[in-house]
């Protein structure tokens, strides 16, 4: 027997509890891994509030790092021994031990250890998808990024600095505007004093910008679009302050021809060739330092409820990883 985070219920951090579970053994296609760290993203608490609605009961957490214990009939790219990771794959991660789709799984290179990966995979590979395939970020753009100090915030602004692109970047507290401005952000706004269209528009010099990143949703998202130079890009890839109400879409044609798009990494990610390509450019500009993953907090896989508190009362920045 194993142990798992489960639960069988909706609702806050106290739904979530530590039992005792089956694991058994990989079918085809499949593989066991024993984690050894696992990610902790904001994704998780929409699965447990019933935001996201799941199948009661249920297991939490879709991105961690470990070891393959065995693999099950087909799997010809993985051996037992082999360390691995993943960030997009079903609910399981909180847990000691699972099952896993073999395909879901990459092999870490050297030089990335078991925490850092549990912390950048998920973070990472949506990243990738919005500075790559989204709105394809290019040298000489200015970007503006909500939740600049969150998990992807501090990943985004550092590859897209990387590129040559000029990061405006929002926060809510002075501590989180040094944060920020440390991995990459050229402009940071503390949007609980300053109004960040107006503030956009001083930076720009009226132009403002091709892109927004947000993924705080409800509280920022009509406002991002008049962010936006005709033709660009809001890019909503989350709601940390609630689901945004439902767009009238001639506001688009009035703001400039606007795009909105709402992009998830499993869609990105789905086919094997994909995840894999995007893995191997994340990896990349993580060994060559281009972009530095920071564990800011750990919490005991069993204290996940504690490190969900925290992470929903905003104290928390940057990564922050379950140990197993």
């Amino acid at each position: 027997m194993t142990h798992a985070i489960r639960f069988h219920k909706t609702g806050g951090p106290e739904v979530l509890v530590w039992e005792e579970v089956s694991v058994g053994k990989p079918g085809p296609g499949e593989a066991r891994i024993r984690h050894t760290a696992v990610g902790l993203n904001f994704v998780d608490i929409y699965n447990r509030s019933g935001v996201y609605p799941v199948q009661l009961p249920s297991g939490l957490g879709s991105e961690g790092a470990g070891v393959v214990e065995e693999v099950g009939q087909g799997v010809t790219d993985l051996k037992p021994g082999d360390r691995v990771a993943y960030g997009a794959s079903p609910l399981g991660a909180y847990s000691e031990a699972r099952l896993i789709p073999a395909d879901r799984l990459l092999k870490l290179p050297d030089g990335v250890d078991d925490k850092t990966a549990a912390a950048m995979m998920l973070k990472g590979l949506t990243t990738q998808y919005l500075i790559r395939q989204t709105y394809r970020v290019k040298a000489g753009d200015t970007i503006l990024l909500h939740a600049a100090a969150g998990g992807v915030g501090l990943i985004l602004s550092q590859w897209a600095k990387h590129l040559g692109a000029t990061v405006i970047g929002t926060v809510s507290s002075d501590e989180k505007a040094k944060l920020a401005k440390a991995h990459g952000c050229d402009h940071v706004i503390i949007y609980t004093r300053e109004d960040f269209v107006k503030r956009v528009d001083e930076i720009t010099g009226g132009k403002k910008v091709p892109v927004v990143y947000d993924s705080v949703g409800k509280d920022t998202f009509l406002k991002s679009l008049d962010c936006l130079a005709p033709l660009g890009v809001a890019a909503l890839f989350g709601a940390s302050s609630g689901a945004v109400e439902p767009l009238n879409l001639g506001l688009l044609a009035q703001k400039g021809s606007l795009y909105v798009t709402r992009p998830t990494l499993f869609t990105y990610a789905a086919k094997r060739e994909n995840l894999v390509a995007m893995a191997n450019e994340l990896f990349d500009v993580v060994k060559s330092d281009a972009v530095k993953i920071e564990v800011h907090q750990t919490y005991a896989l069993k204290d996940a409820a504690k490190a969900h508190a925290d992470l929903a009362a905003r104290k928390t920045t940057g990564s922050t990883v379950l140990t197993v």
